[in-house]
C-alpha cells in the first residue's frame, strides 16, 4: 500500500476535483453505470432503484396510492412512499451507493489511496484504515501550511478510494498537536508581504476545514495528548473523538489577537452550551479530558496505557462494517449541517485574515515568539 506514496502529489488536482464533483453529476454517472449491468438485479432491487430515482428527481411521493389489482403500481408506490421526507440529495447519494453495490465495486479492484511525502506527516493505510499521523514531535506536532494542504489532499483522495473505509487523525509522541506553527506568519514572507501571506493562509485554512466538513466516510480523532488551538476546534468536525486521560484542550485565540476557527464559533456553543463555550473561546480556560467528555466534545476517554489498543479495536470494527451503509448513515446525520458549516468556515477564515493583518495580532505574535526565545 505504501508503494503508492510518490503518486499523490502529481495527482492531487485530479483527485481533488473528483472528490468535490457535484452530486448531480455522480447521479447521472450512476444511471449510466446501471445501464451497463449484465445481470438482472432482481425485483426487490429494481423497486429500490425506482423509489430512490423518483425521490431524487421529484421529492417525496406526491401521487395517490393505486387501487384495484395493479400490484406492480402498488409495489412502486410503496417503494417511493417508504422513503418519506428524505431529501433529493440524500436520495441521489443512496441511488449512487446502491448502484455501486450492484455493480460490484470491490475493494481489491479500486485504486489505493495515493499518499504524498509531506514533511511533518506520516501517512499509512492498512486493512481499510488510513492513518494521518502528525509527526513533528520536536515541535509538539504544530501544523505548517504544507501539513494543512497535505491532510486535505489525503482526505480528498481517501473520499474517492473504495479501499479506504475509515480515516484516523492522531499525533506522534506525547502531544496530539500544538496548533499553528507560528513561523507560518513570520518565515518565507511572500513578495506581496503580509497581505499576501494572510490571504494565502485564509485559503489554506478554508480548504483544510472544508475537506474535514465534506469528508463522506467516518473520521476518527485519536487525541494522544494535549491539544491547543485548531486541533481542538476541529474535533467537532470529526465523527468520533477518543482521547487519553492526560489530554488537555485549550483555545488561546484572544491572547494571540486572533479569533475562533474550525467552525468552533458555531459548534462549541451547541456542544458545551454558550456559557462553557465562552469560557473556552474567550477566557482561554484549559479543560481536562474528563471535562471534554462531560461536555460532549469527546466520545470516550482511555488510560494512556490502553489508549492505542482500545482505539484500534473501534477502528477495525468500523472498517469491517458495510461501507455504503456507513457513508449513507453519516450523510443522514450530517446532511442538515453541512451547508451551515461551510458558511461558518468561510466567515471564520475571512475574519482570521483580517485579524492576521491587524496591529493587535502582529504585536501579540511577535511578543509570543520573543518570549519563547528567552
Amino acid at each position: 500500500m505504501l508503494s503508492s506514496v510518490t503518486r499523490h502529489l502529481a495527482s492531487r488536482a485530479r483527485l481533488g476535483a473528483r472528490c468535490f464533483s457535484d452530486v448531480s453529476d455522480r447521479f447521472e454517472a450512476a444511471q449510466t453505470k446501471l445501464n451497463t449491468l449484465t445481470e438482472d438485479p432482481g425485483n426487490m432491487a429494481k423497486l429500490k432503484i425506482y423509489g430512490l430515482f423518483k425521490q431524487a428527481n421529484v421529492g417525496p411521493c406526491n401521487i395517490p396510492k393505486p387501487g384495484g389489482f395493479n400490484f406492480v403500481a402498488k409495489a412502486k408506490f410503496d417503494a417511493w412512499k417508504g422513503l418519506g421526507d428524505m431529501s433529493q440529495d440524500q436520495a441521489k447519494e443512496g441511488y449512487i451507493a446502491f448502484v455501486d453495490e450492484l455493480a460490484g465495486v470491490a475493494e481489491e479492484e479500486a485504486p489505493p489511496v495515493a499518499h504524498g511525502e509531506v514533511p511533518g506527516l506520516d501517512i499509512s493505510s492498512a486493512d481499510g484504515v488510513t492513518t494521518i499521523r502528525l509527526n513533528r514531535p520536536e515541535k509538539f506536532n504544530a501544523l505548517t501550511w504544507e501539513m494543512y494542504r497535505g491532510i486535505g489532499e489525503v482526505l480528498n483522495a481517501a473520499a474517492e478510494d473504495a479501499s479506504c473505509r475509515v480515516v484516523v487523525l492522531t499525533g506522534t509522541g506525547k502531544w496530539y498537536c500544538a496548533g499553528n506553527d507560528l513561523s507560518n506568519f513570520t518565515a518565507n514572507m511572500p513578495a506581496g508581504g503580509p497581505t499576501e501571506m494572510a490571504t494565502n493562509g485564509q485559503h489554506v485554512l478554508n480548504g483544510f476545514c472544508d475537506a474535514l466538513i465534506k469528508f463522506p466516510k467516518p473520521l476518527v480523532a485519536a487525541v494522544n495528548g494535549p491539544a491547543i488551538g485548531i486541533p481542538v476546534t476541529t474535533l467537532g468536525l470529526c465523527d468520533l473523538v477518543y482521547c487519553t486521560d492526560n489530554a488537555t484542550f485549550k483555545t488561546p485565540f484572544v491572547s494571540l489577537g486572533q479569533s475562533p476557527e474550525g467552525c468552533s464559533s458555531y459548534i462549541f456553543p451547541r456542544t458545551f452550551g454558550f456559557a462553557k463555550a465562552n469560557e473556552m473561546l474567550l477566557t482561554e480556560r484549559q479543560i481536562s479530558a474528563q471535562e471534554a467528555y462531560d461536555g460532549g466534545l469527546v466520545t470516550r476517554v482511555f488510560s494512556e496505557d490502553t489508549f492505542k489498543g482500545e482505539v484500534e479495536k473501534v477502528v477495525q470494527h468500523m472498517a469491517g462494517l458495510p461501507p455504503q451503509s456507513m457513508m449513507i448513515s453519516k450523510s443522514l446525520i450530517r446532511h442538515e449541517h453541512i451547508a451551515k458549516l461551510l458558511e461558518v468556515n468561510k466567515r471564520e477564515c475571512e475574519t482570521l485574515r483580517d485579524r492576521w493583518l491587524s496591529d493587535e495580532c502582529m504585536s501579540a505574535i511577535t511578543k509570543f515568539l520573543s518570549r519563547k526565545k528567552k
